[in-house]
């Protein structure tokens, strides 16, 4: 079976062939105009998505070494995210299942990324054989799931104001770095002190108004960012500029120590020995490293997507697109679906 995935959610336009469950092809263009503005500019990523659905879809297919006509099923991103940029995958997928008369399959993008770590490829890494907590982490999303193997799942936590991705980008952006911020401030990171300053930890401490993180699985990242600007409005350009790689780690392990210990706690309660990262910030090397020590230490699998899985693409929408079938959770068949900008779950 060919599968055609398609995924336009943001600022990534990609396509990918999965056959008989395995990647076979994986297009990924990515949208450099953003940098300009700091951040993703809604009206230009559906233009950038019109200009290149048609050639990285063709690049798709044929780095599968397949014919259209060979595809069984064509699956695209429905939601959530931007949705112009939606709109211009889904209708694109819409119109080719229609003229090539295949069932389509909508796909929810942040399903996509919770069952990424049984996205199989050449490094055929075994998925998770039983239930599993899923961090999901990127730029407009940060969740933890409690996933089961018929492809259920209970959001447990979730992000009440930014996400780790968000607060990456704009703290980055405070500190006159290049958008996206995320890797920038990763790479700077390596070089810096990580305890240089200690910025909030929001929602980990027991206090009369939040219980506890053990029992408390929700993220906040908006004080961190109101935390890095008044630092930064204390010192002159000069001392941020010296101390930038250690400013940056500091920021860095903020973050990402919050999301290693709710995602261990979260294990540790409802005693599930295996964890999976994903997401566009599950690329993020202190998040891996941290993480992977923390489940070490416990006894937990952690399971993460390769580094090209990780970020937005449309190999993790055709395996969804795979499982969902394989398992009888969807009917391939009606192209009149609508597309949605919030995340239903």
């Amino acid at each position: 079976m060919n599968i055609l995935g398609i995924e336009t959610s943001c600022d990534e336009t990609s396509a990918a062939v999965v056959q008989n469950g395995r990647v076979i092809s994986n297009i990924i263009s990515s949208q450099l105009i953003h940098r300009d503005f700091g951040g993703v500019v809604p009206e230009l990523a559906s233009r950038e998505h019109e200009r290149l659905i048609v050639s990285v879809v063709d690049a798709a297919v044929n780095e599968a070494n397949i014919q259209k006509n060979d595809l069984d099923i064509i699956a695209a991103t429905a939601g959530p995210g931007l949705i112009g940029a939606v709109m211009v995958g889904l209708c694109f997928a819409q119109g080719m299942a229609y003229a090539l008369k295949k069932p389509l399959v909508p796909v929810n993008h942040i399903e996509a990324h919770i069952f990424s770590a049984f996205i199989r490829d050449d490094s055929d890494t075994p998925p998770p054989e039983n239930d599993f907590i899923s961090l999901t982490v990127s730029g407009g999303h940060t969740m933890l799931c409690i996933v089961n193997q018929d492809l259920s799942y209970k959001v447990i936590g979730r992000t009440i104001d930014d996400a780790a991705g968000e607060a990456f980008d704009k703290t980055g952006k405070m500190l006159g770095l290049d958008y996206p911020a995320g890797p920038v401030i990763d790479r700077l990171a390596k070089n810096g002190n990580p305890k240089f300053h200690h910025f909030p930890r929001a929602l980990t401490a027991q206090s009369r108004t939040s219980k506890s993180y053990r029992d408390n699985f929700d993220f906040s990242f908006s004080g961190l960012k109101t935390s890095v600007l008044q630092y930064i409005s204390t010192h002159d350009s000069a001392y941020i500029e010296r101390h930038l790689s250690d400013i940056a780690a500091s920021v860095q392990e903020a973050i990402t120590s919050v999301l290693v210990m709710k995602t261990i706690a979260a294990a540790e309660k409802y005693g599930i020995d295996a964890i999976s990262v994903a997401g566009g910030v599950s690329a993020n090397s202190r998040l891996r490293h941290t993480m992977q020590e923390a489940c070490d230490r416990k006894g937990i699998r952690l399971f993460t997507p390769g580094i090209v899985y990780s970020t937005d693409n449309a190999a993790m929408i055709a395996t969804m697109a795979n499982l969902k079938l394989e398992r009888g959770k969807t009917e391939p068949n009606n192209y009149d679906v609508a597309p949605f900008a919030s995340f239903r779950g």
